[in-house]
């Protein structure tokens, strides 16, 4: 097989996407936010829907966001008083992803030097993502309610075309479920319509690689086990 120029391009824009922890307080130029939004809008969506909506956030307004919610983090309440709007997860886990899910946990801990013991470490760093790992672009992700699991999976496409085009751009990103446990307090900073529901945040700048956690590689499984070939 023939490598085109265009295949290695697009090739390289996707394998060297990956989730970004810590990021470099550069500015991000509106256009280029404005670019990536607007190529990744030719993701497939069925009949042509477009289920997507999208809050971009910097300066201030990223800030409120922010410290609403890190506060409620913070509060020994705040397991009880929120939830998740939708389960991400499944509700009772099996191998191989629950093996997987604790590799990656505990790699990127280990690399943070966070042991079991250290709850409020990991604390913590679980509330970096709140601050979009101060990145200098949040974007906070709605779907109207009345969409069904079709157009869950037409955002999916749309979402890893922003990152893909975020590569294209010399940017990086790291897509975040973790903001929908508080997407009340969302919904009340940004004055979302009641008709619109959260499913995740992204952090958008340029990798700070001189942190720690931007080494972390997560390992992919061979195609020869997740794919089969019926002839």
């Amino acid at each position: 097989m023939i490598e085109s120029p265009e295949q290695k391009i697009v090739d390289a824009a996707i394998t060297s996407r990956r989730s970004i922890r810590a990021f470099r307080p550069d500015p991000v130029a509106r256009e280029d936010v404005e670019a990536i939004l607007d190529v990744a809008a030719r993701a497939p969506s069925g009949t042509n829907t477009q289920p997507w909506k999208v809050y971009v956030l910097t300066g201030a307004a990223k800030e409120r966001l922010s410290d609403a919610v890190l506060k409620a983090h913070n509060d020994p309440s705040s397991p009880d008083a929120f939830s998740e709007e939708y389960h991400y997860y499944p509700r009772k886990w099996v191998s191989p992803y629950i093996d997987r899910r604790r590799k990656v946990g505990w790699d990127l801990y280990g690399l943070l030097g966070l042991t079991r013991d250290d709850k409020a470490g990991m604390h913590a760093q679980h509330g970096r993502n709140y601050l979009f790992f101060d990145a200098p672009v949040g974007m906070i992700f709605t779907i109207d309610r009345i969409m069904e699991q079709g157009s869950w999976l037409d955002y999916g496409m749309f979402l890893q075309n922003i990152m893909v085009a975020a590569r294209g751009r010399g940017l990086d990103t790291c897509p975040q479920a973790a903001f929908t446990q508080y997407h009340r307090i969302i919904a009340r900073v940004l004055d979302l319509p009641d008709d619109e529901m959260v499913v995740c945040g992204m952090s958008l700048g340029f990798a700070d690689m001189d942190k720690i956690e931007n080494s972390l590689r997560t390992e992919r499984e061979p195609v020869s086990r997740f794919a089969r070939f019926v002839e």
